[in-house]
């Protein structure tokens, strides 16, 4: 019998956590096996393992206690990686040497797996004075370009998926452009942008009052308050970014505040941490704690939940023991004070075993003392481990009972944290679980709603055919198992596509009260939201105690999100034969299964690149194709006499020809080329740093796209009409999968999350 409630359970374990050779054979030969090694790793740091190892694996049965996913791959195998999820670095000086200090020490981090987070207020504005150099600023913009070709390129070397967070606060004098940086869908792609919003700014939006944009103690500009949040509210409207943290509730809430100021958060939001904090993550499975589902007797096992969430607990503050740490100010950091975030996934499913809707005033009353349940359990099961172990280092118990969540915690949690001490000076967090929720069984992810109850996953085969699986929410396998296969689901199952934005909203507060640090999680709009009502969601969020929030609205620049039933439209003809070129409406970008034909003859350029100190120049063929009308490029040659380079400067042509045949936005390749660092420097080139030969070529690419009116212009997008339309396959649909190329991308806790094979990307 397998443990796996869905086959999509037991492909992510598979894809994502079990542990294999580097030949890819399997170690782990079963789950069990995944929370053996689990179990072993964090009960090694107990002065008795023998006694707490069959305890934690015991947790981990039966996906009742989910680690994150760094935890589920990483503990026990002796690989150089983090168990940490989240990380923010250190402050940034108002220096070129402190900035590129900063730049290495974020690529250290992210080069073992940690997503990192960074407050670009305290780099000086563009046009701000340089002193000694005789220059203006650049500003943090500029740096933070600077940051997201570093992640590219650390994800290029086969690194784990990059993820940063980038915050600026609401009176910086550059707070306008960090809002319409995200207009260029190009630009700072490996970025999730946040503003830090004040409690100050917001009474000036209510007032109507001015606002100051300063820097340093100097006024840059004054605008009207209303004007800027207008200006944040419709760049969040039409591509959905920037997010926005309520800082100052943020910073008032926080256990902490007695010692450290908090200025950004983790890549989702989930974890404010101060300069060098980390957090650990894990999720309390609360689809698997409901007795007598879905009949009268359901509920949830306070009892169990109590005893889950003390050993997870003491699980998670054993990761503290047992990660590794990229920096050592980051261990410093964690060890000082022993943060961990505890969260909840399956949430929704819970609710709906036992027969409650979704973003009802009782559902979010249930959410509440679920919530405040988890989070008596994990301060006591804390203040047990200070009792045993000790204290974190940074503890005083007066102004830590004086500080954040503390002061509305029961009176008998607050007197044996004065009597006791506590080990974990924060112990809750709701973080997304896009894919341990599907390794559980396709349970809710987190607290968001669920998305869909059903739908059709491809599954690429070894033979490299594709199958088709139906999948299934797990409350509803057990809806099914209780009253028949057949039986119609009651009105109380509702999901993320038919709940109002308020309703989203009434869950995230109502959860947010016991949880001491913060949530992801995503507040689906619909596409056609009128603007106002728009912007009630986010006053909503600030008045009822939210301490940030995320929207998502499907549009023509954030993609749809998947659609679980879609009747059949007619797709656009292409017609291809020798006397005639493929056309489509008003010369669309088309997606081709097959590639172009070689035309016998092509128009062409050929650019000369000189590279400093070397002896031969390169010379760059690159020739187009028309297609309705417009030119594109359709492959590249490069020459020279070098020999040195003559295999990867092949290799390179054969590969950037290859893509230019598929069709579609190619301009990707440029920002691929033009993102590569040479670890032995680039060079100037009339006049302008390139950090490579390659970034050169890139460079060199994109200028003929622009000539030939393929493009804008540098680092722009398609001159064309960007309307992707998909050859040959049904629409609309949502964005393709970078990883498997099914068109079921969706939205989930801030992250773009694949339903067909589970690749998340939140950058």
């Amino acid at each position: 019998m397998t443990r796996f409630a869905a086959p999509i359970a037991e492909q992510i374990w598979d894809m994502k956590y079990r542990l294999k050779e580097a030949d890819g054979t399997p170690i782990d030969l079963s789950v069990e096996d995944t929370w053996r090694r689990i179990a072993r790793a964090l009960a090694a740091v107990e002065t008795d393992p023998a006694a707490w190892e069959p305890r934690f694996y015991s947790a981990l049965e039966d996906f009742r206690y989910l680690p994150a996913g760094r935890i589920t791959a990483g503990a026990g195998t002796d690989r150089s990686v983090t168990l940490f999820n989240c990380f923010v670095m250190g402050t940034i000086p108002d220096t070129m040497a402190g900035i590129f200090d900063m730049l290495k020490e974020a690529a250290l981090t992210m080069q073992q797996g940690g997503g990192i987070g960074y407050d670009f207020s305290t780099i000086r504005p563009k046009g701000a004075v340089v002193h000694g150099v005789a220059a203006d600023a650049s500003g943090p913009l500029s740096f933070m370009d600077v940051w997201d070709a570093m992640c590219r390129t650390i994800m290029s070397a086969g690194s784990r998926r990059g993820a940063m967070m980038a915050t600026m606060r609401c009176d910086h004098p550059d707070i306008e452009a960090f809002i319409g940086a995200k207009a260029d869908s190009a630009r700072l792609r490996m970025f999730n942008l946040s503003v830090l919003v004040t409690d100050a700014f917001m009474e000036a939006v209510k007032a109507d009052g001015p606002w100051d944009l300063q820097f340093d103690g100097r006024v840059y500009h004054t605008l009207q308050a209303r004007d800027l949040w207008n200006r944040i509210m419709k760049a969040t409207y039409d591509y959905a970014e920037p997010g926005v943290i309520f800082i100052d509730r943020i910073n008032q809430a926080n256990n902490l505040n007695y010692v450290e100021t908090i200025a950004a958060t983790n890549p989702c939001g989930e974890q404010p941490l101060p300069p060098y904090g980390a957090c650990l993550l894990g999720s309390v499975n609360m689809a698997r704690l409901v007795t007598d589902p879905f009949t009268e007797a359901a509920r949830l096992d306070e009892e169990a939940l109590a005893e889950l969430v003390a050993c997870a607990v003491r699980m998670m503050d054993n990761v503290v023991d047992a990660s590794r740490f990229p920096l050592p100010q980051q261990a410093e950091e964690a060890k000082n004070k022993r943060r961990i975030g505890l969260g909840v996934t399956g949430l929704a499913d819970a609710l709906l075993m036992c027969g409650l809707r979704y973003g009802s005033e009782e559902a979010a009353a249930v959410t509440e003392a679920w919530l405040k349940a988890i989070a008596r359990a994990s301060y006591l099961a804390s203040v047990d481990l200070a009792k045993e172990k000790g204290a974190f280092p940074l503890f005083d118990a007066e102004k830590y009972l004086a500080s954040g969540n503390m002061m509305q915690m029961d009176e008998d949690v607050r007197e044996a944290v004065r009597t006791h001490g506590i080990r974990n000076a924060l112990v809750t967090s709701i973080a997304p679980t896009g894919t341990i929720s599907l390794y559980a069984g396709n349970v809710s992810s987190g607290i968001e709603p669920v998305f869909a109850y059903a739908y059709t996953r491809k599954v690429l085969q070894k033979d490299g055919s594709r199958t088709e699986e139906e999948v299934v929410d797990y409350a509803v396998q057990m809806y099914r198992a209780v009253h028949g296969e057949d039986a119609a689901l009651p009105d109380y199952f509702v999901n993320a596509q038919t709940l109002a934005p308020l309703e989203h909203v009434r869950m995230q507060a109502a959860a947010q009260k016991w949880v001491d640090s913060s949530i992801s999680k995503t507040i689906n709009c619909p596409e056609d939201i009128d603007f106002q009502s728009f912007k009630d969601v986010y006053m909503e969020a600030y008045e009822t105690g939210c301490k940030g929030c995320t929207t998502y609205r499907p549009n023509d620049v954030t993609g749809s999100v998947l659609s679980v039933a879609e009747e059949k439209k007619e797709a656009p003809e292409v017609v291809a034969n020798s006397d005639a070129e493929p056309q489509t409406p008003h010369g669309d970008v088309i997606y081709m299964s097959e590639p172009f034909d070689r035309p016998e003859h092509l128009e062409g350029n050929t650019y000369k690149l000189k590279w400093p100190d070397s002896e031969h120049a390169i010379y760059l063929t690159i020739n187009d194709i028309i297609v309705g009308g417009h030119r594109r490029p359709f492959e590249v040659f490069i020459n020279s006499k070098n020999m040195e380079h003559f295999a990867w400067t092949v290799a390179l042509t054969r590969m950037i020809s290859a893509v230019f045949r598929r069709g579609g936005d190619v301009s990707f390749v440029v920002e691929e080329l033009k993102a590569v660092f040479d670890p032995r420097g680039g060079a100037w080139v009339k006049g302008k740093y390139i950090p490579s030969i390659l970034a050169a070529i890139g460079g060199v690419i994109e200028r003929h796209m622009i000539e030939t009116g393929f493009l804008e212009g540098e680092g722009m997008g398609l001159k064309t009409d960007p309307t992707a339309k998909v050859v040959g396959l049904d629409a609309p649909r949502g964005k393709a999968c970078p990883s498997c190329g099914q068109f079921s991308m969706m939205m989930v806790e801030g992250c773009m999350t694949c339903a067909s094979c589970g690749h998340s990307k939140c950058g």
